[in-house]
């Protein structure tokens, strides 16, 4: 229990491919659960770079950043920094959820780092997600290929996670995922 009897909040970790729909699948949970909190990433991109709502910020800067403690988690990924701000502690405190994109390689440390931590696993079949990439227009049909042909590193032993099929309507995706994440509530 945190101040004033409140039951923490979790952390819920959503992963996946590229272009499967995590953001969608995001904002769509917080248009139906105004109690989740969404985290708002920092990274070093540029802010015109599309895509999730996130702070933009310069690498120098990311690594002051990251040096002064200001990020409960931080990571690079083809060749960016990707950082949750810590603040998000203070969320959980209070007996928010929180939805974070995160890297499948962070989940160990996101678990150690966030008790109750659930796990957001979405994928779509091979065929929508290579529809998906294509209508992004940022990778050729070689690159996406390999992309879908890679093999996805296991999950840390111990974790909760809850595969989330975003192959068909998101309202289909969405209500998995609510009924996983809040099985008393459905």
């Amino acid at each position: 229990m945190s101040e004033g009897g409140t039951v923490p909040g979790r952390l819920i970790a959503v992963v996946g491919p590229s272009g499967v729909g995590k953001d969608s699948l995001m904002e769509a949970l917080c248009a139906k659960r105004p109690d989740l909190v969404r985290v708002r990433r920092v990274v070093t991109r540029a802010p015109e770079a599309g895509g999730e709502d996130f702070e933009a910020i310069s690498p120098a800067l990311f690594a002051a950043r990251a040096a002064g403690g200001d990020f409960a988690l931080h990571w690079q990924a083809h060749g960016l920094s990707y950082g949750i701000p810590r603040e998000v502690h203070q969320t959980l405190a209070r007996g928010q959820d929180a939805l974070a994109n995160l890297s499948r390689a962070m989940l160990g440390q996101a678990a150690r780092v966030f008790p109750g931590l659930h796990v957001l696993h979405v994928t779509a079949r091979p065929e929508v997600l290579a529809a998906r990439l294509a209508g992004r227009g940022r990778e050729g049909r070689a690159e996406i290929a390999r992309r879908l042909a890679r093999p996805a590193p296991a999950f840390p032993a111990g974790l909760t996670v809850t595969e989330i099929d975003n192959s068909g309507p998101l309202e289909r995706a969405v209500d998995a995922a609510l009924s996983a994440l809040y099985p008393e509530r459905v």
